[in-house]
């Protein structure tokens, strides 16, 4: 039996959670309303507070449905409850960011600003010129935002310079030595 399938989610107070025909679900909470369509082979029920996931059998493409049914209702209920956040750092000299609306304009040693607008239901926030906040309810889009913008200028492994999750460690190289 899936470990992750198995657990039941907790529906924490002020979220509704609607189960309709070919298992759409439609999650609302203080922070937004999400909606998705899951894989239909799964039974999802609410029971006394909790959303259950079963599995009609033990086939291998089942299994994994199951498990990955679970965690992407999980993911929509703390969306809609705490939200997503992902935040960047700007290494280099002369490398920065500023804000202006929902424009994102990146500095990043290109003979041009890189500019980028904040997709639907998501919002960047700038911590001085070189921290950037990806904040929304949906993980997924959070986290491919988050990653289109660090693949504007990645981190290099010499002198570190580029964008880099705050979590992320570089791991550096030695450069080129003299010859003798």
């Amino acid at each position: 039996m899936s470990r992750i399938g198995r657990m039941p989610i907790a529906i924490p107070a002020g979220v509704t959670v609607t189960i309709a025909e070919n298992n759409k679900v439609t999650v609302k909470g203080p922070k937004g309303t999400l909606e998705r369509e899951l894989p239909a082979e799964m039974e999802i029920k609410e029971e006394d507070g909790h959303l259950v996931v079963t599995r009609p059998n033990d086939l291998k493409r089942m299994k994994s449905l199951h498990g990955l049914t679970r965690t992407l209702l999980n993911n929509m209920v703390v969306g809609v409850t705490n939200g997503y956040e992902k935040v960047l750092e700007i290494n280099g000299v002369g490398y920065r960011a500023s804000k202006q609306g929902k424009k994102l304009t990146l500095n990043l040693g290109y003979s041009h600003p890189v500019e980028m607008v904040d997709p639907e239901g998501l919002e960047t926030v700038l911590e001085g010129q070189n921290k950037i906040t990806v904040k929304g309810i949906d993980k997924e889009k959070v986290g491919q935002y988050a990653a289109d913008i660090r693949d504007k200028r990645r981190s290099e492994p010499y002198k570190g310079k580029g964008i880099k999750y705050a979590d992320e460690t570089i791991r550096r190289k030695v450069g080129k030595t003299g010859k003798k």
